[in-house]
């Protein structure tokens, strides 16, 4: 029976490749995860992928390109250990050994730094700086960027040296960290967004708009991603500031988006429910992923090709692309405000109820709850993490506190931002409370320790640590990221910079 023709996108037009099917298996025997289901047809939607073929392909291929860049990081790595040799040497008497062996004792210390550094990006070493961090009391937060809305999300560069900034009025900001000088980046005009993919407004979508809620920066520093209610995903070029490419696809707005680690791959999360994969090198669309049966809020990637999101259906997902299968953590809490990576098996989320939960992946519910992170406090009492009791179930809850003293159910105490500093022990996070804290995870005993309690007044919409942990980036507005339920008109909407000290 032959297939009705179906209108194409002119952006997608050339398709070399098969569609990929959408996830469907699961690590898990659950029956009420066995499917997967969506009310979003996607069939009728992509009719192809544009593989470039049109481009005349002049540059180096990946793999050339991956060859060079592994060349040049070994030979750097050497340099790196023939001085430390050469320093070593000088304060030694030297020994009339073999030049082979001079050579193979340098090729080691190459190989030991290489291996190090692996295992700090895999996951399986953890840096533990936690307990040695160190909060100024004069210094505090300070405001590095002053945004005239309220800021939706901030990005960090790779080597912590500029950020990226977006507020509800459209308004993008690159930035440098140290002396807080900043450029605007300029939108196009509509007829150059239509030329660059955009579509016009669909659906309940009478117009467009520029109203930003979601970046995210490449690992090399090349692009920057950015989405909001226009339900496009916007790529720029961060050297230049100029708008490049605008994705069309999501059916509502784009809540949430993440790079993988060292590589051109984007994930975006919408409020449609799924999760597309894109490649921004090659500006194609790659894949969508099912399973939420709400809003899909917050987003992570590390390194391997599996995706963490969570949303108001009550549920976290870990999507493993690679095998088309999917993990269903199931919260308490009657939404997931935010998500992230802690490592390779362990995950931290923020809910609507004020708790942060920890979970692993071996298990579908919290191994450790942390209720009232963020409470409004009405009087001194203050929870202490000794209250701290085992739940029937075998997980840890700290103590319930009494609602006289304590309202966790307002916006304001809501854990709207979560992060945690890369393959580190040391996290933060965010609400409305007038509060950032500082955690930390415990791997070994399965549990958060509180650490620092700094004052910053408004809603905390975005965190974001640098990799050196020297400071701690936090996007803060008088309404949060997603809505106006609540407004504090005495909140500086802006981002905000934390120092800190090891």
């Amino acid at each position: 029976m032959p297939r009705k023709k179906k209108s194409h996108d002119p952006f997608f037009t050339n398709d070399s490749r098969k569609r990929q099917k959408p996830n469907g298996k699961l690590d898990r025997d659950d029956e009420e995860d066995a499917e997967i289901e969506s009310d979003f047809d996607e069939d009728g939607f992509f009719a192809g992928v544009d593989d470039g073929s049109g481009e005349d392909q002049e540059e180096e291929t990946g793999a050339e390109a991956r060859k060079r860049i592994a060349q040049d990081y070994l030979q750097m790595v050497r340099q790196i250990a023939q001085k430390e040799k050469e320093q070593k040497d000088s304060e030694e008497e030297e020994d009339d050994g073999d030049e082979e062996d001079d050579e193979g004792a340098r090729d080691s210390l190459v190989a030991q730094k290489l291996i190090k550094e692996q295992n700090e990006e895999s996951g399986r070493v953890r840096r533990s700086i936690a307990s040695r961090v160190k909060v100024s009391s004069d210094e505090g937060f300070r405001v590095l960027v002053k945004h005239r809305h309220s800021v939706a999300a901030v990005a960090l560069s790779e080597d912590d040296s500029k950020g990226f900034s977006a507020s509800k009025d459209g308004i993008i900001m690159q930035w440098d960290v140290n002396s807080g000088q900043f450029e605007r980046y300029k939108w196009p005009s509509d007829s150059v967004l239509k030329s660059h993919g955009l579509k016009d407004p669909q659906g309940s979508a009478a117009k467009q708009s520029k109203h930003v809620l979601a970046l995210a920066a490449s690992s090399d520093g090349r692009y920057l991603a950015t989405g909001g209610l226009d339900r496009h995903i916007h790529i720029w070029d961060t050297r230049t500031r100029e708008h490049v490419q605008a994705f069309p696809g999501h059916r509502g707005p784009v809540s949430s988006l993440a790079f993988r680690q060292g590589t051109s791959e984007l994930f975006s999360g919408s409020f449609d429910r799924t999760i597309k994969i894109w490649n921004v090198e090659d500006r194609t669309y790659m894949n969508t992923l099912f399973g939420h049966q709400s809003e899909v809020l917050s987003i992570d990637c590390l390194r391997k090709e599996r995706v963490l999101t969570a949303g108001r259906d009550r549920s976290m997902q870990l999507f493993k692309v690679h095998e088309e299968s999917r993990l269903v953590f199931r919260a308490p809490a009657s939404s997931l405000e935010c998500c992230c990576f802690v490592n390779n098996d362990e995950l931290l989320s923020g809910s609507d109820d004020g708790s942060i939960e920890l979970w692993t992946v071996m298990r579908k519910k919290p191994v450790y709850i942390l209720r009232n992170a963020h409470a409004l406090l009405v009087d001194s009492m203050k929870s202490e993490q000794k209250d701290s009791e085992r739940l029937p179930n075998g997980n840890l809850e700290n103590g319930y506190h009494h609602p006289e003293n304590h309202h966790c159910m307002s916006v304001f105490s809501w854990v709207s931002a979560i992060n945690v500093c890369r393959n580190s022990d040391l996290a933060a996070s965010g609400a409305g409370n007038g509060f950032v804290r500082l955690w930390e995870v415990n791997s070994d005993s399965k549990d958060i320790k509180p650490l620092h309690n700094v004052p910053l007044v408004g809603f905390v919409n975005t965190l974001a640590f640098a990799k050196s942990a020297e400071f701690l980036i936090a996007g803060v507005g008088q309404e949060p990221r997603l809505g106006r339920w609540g407004r504090n008109p005495e909140a500086r909407n802006g981002v905000s910079i934390l120092p800190l000290k090891l």
